[in-house]
């Protein structure tokens, strides 16, 4: 089987639609040799990332999570710090991340995805 490559642009497009549609491509669901337990040769590029739509709303509620695993270590990041620390790549990448299913293909299906600006 041949690799499929495709192409998303993200310019004037939302950050959840963009992520959807890569998430999907990268789980081959656009393919009619999909394979639940298969990670099929799709390669997804994100082209066009500084030009991303992200609303005042959205900027000012979203917030990532983590916990050190220490007592009083759970730590928030905004979204427009974590833009700063991590960049806006990161940021489409880890949308994408949370909506490929968590199992041991995970990995594999999201070195398939290139995110360029």
């Amino acid at each position: 089987m041949e690799k499929i490559i495709y192409t998303i642009d993200a310019s004037g497009r939302t950050l959840g639609r963009v992520a959807s549609e890569a998430a999907s491509a990268l789980m081959g669901k656009k393919t009619p040799q999909f394979t639940k337990n298969i990670v099929l040769p799709v390669s997804v590029t994100i082209t066009n990332v500084k030009k991303l739509s992200l609303p005042e709303r959205r900027l000012a509620g979203k917030s990532y999570v983590r916990y050190t695993g220490y007592p009083g270590g759970l730590k928030t990041t905004s979204l427009p710090e974590f833009i700063t620390k991590k960049g806006l790549a990161e940021v489409i990448r880890k949308t994408v991340q949370g909506m490929i299913p968590h199992n041991k293909l995970r990995r594999a299906r999201m070195k398939l995805l290139t995110i360029t600006d």
